[in-house]
C-alpha cells in the first residue's frame, strides 16, 4: 500500500514538472484605463520617473524603501532603482524610449525576491477629450516562474497592481490644475 501512495506521488510531482515545462515561457500583463485628459497631461507623470511616487501602486506597499535615480528628469536615460520590502523586492527600470506624448518604453530588471527581465510600455492613445492609456510588461518566463505560475495566477496579481497604478494616474491626471 505505501509503495503505491509512493508511485502516486511521485507520478503526480513528475507530471507538474512536465505541465510546467508546457506553459509559455513568456509572460504578458496588460491593462487599460480610458483618462479624461490629454495624453500630453499624462505623459510627464509617466515619463518622469521621479513622478511615479505619486501613483505607483508599488510605493503604497512600501512607502519606506529606498529609491535612487539616475541619468536624466525624464525621457529616454532616465533610471530609477528601488530596495524595499517583501512586498515590493529590488530592481531597476530604465526608460529605453520616450516618444512624447504617446510612448514610453521600459527596461525592468528585477534582482529580488526573484530575478526577471521584462519590459514595460506605456502607450497614450487619445479617445476625443480622453485618452486610453495602456499599459503592458513582457518578458521571458523562467521554468521555475512557469512552475510557479502552476499555482499562482501571475496576470491577476500583477495586473490588480496595474489597475490600481491605472486608477491612481486617472485621479491625478483628472485633477484640475492649480
Amino acid at each position: 500500500m505505501l509503495n503505491i501512495i509512493a508511485v502516486v506521488a511521485v507520478v503526480a510531482v513528475v507530471g507538474l514538472l512536465v505541465y510546467a515545462a508546457t506553459r509559455p515561457d513568456i509572460l504578458r500583463v496588460e491593462r487599460s484605463a480610458t483618462i479624461a485628459a490629454p495624453a500630453g497631461r499624462i505623459f510627464p507623470h509617466i515619463a518622469e520617473l521621479r513622478a511615479w511616487g505619486a501613483w505607483s501602486p508599488w510605493e503604497k506597499k512600501d512607502p519606506a524603501m529606498t529609491r535612487a535615480f539616475e541619468g536624466p528628469a525624464s525621457g529616454k536615460g532616465a533610471i530609477y532603482a528601488w530596495s524595499g520590502n517583501k512586498n515590493v523586492g529590488s530592481g531597476r527600470m530604465e526608460i529605453t524610449q520616450a516618444t512624447p506624448p504617446d510612448r514610453i518604453v521600459i527596461k525592468l530588471d528585477f534582482l529580488t525576491p526573484f530575478e526577471a527581465h521584462h519590459t514595460a510600455e506605456f502607450a497614450l492613445e487619445p479617445q476625443g477629450d480622453a485618452t486610453r492609456v495602456v499599459w503592458v510588461m513582457h518578458g521571458p518566463q523562467s521554468y521555475f516562474s512557469r512552475l510557479m505560475g502552476i499555482f499562482m495566477n501571475m496576470d491577476r496579481m500583477i495586473g490588480n497592481d496595474f489597475e490600481a497604478g491605472l486608477a491612481s494616474l486617472k485621479a491625478l491626471a483628472e485633477k484640475p490644475a492649480g
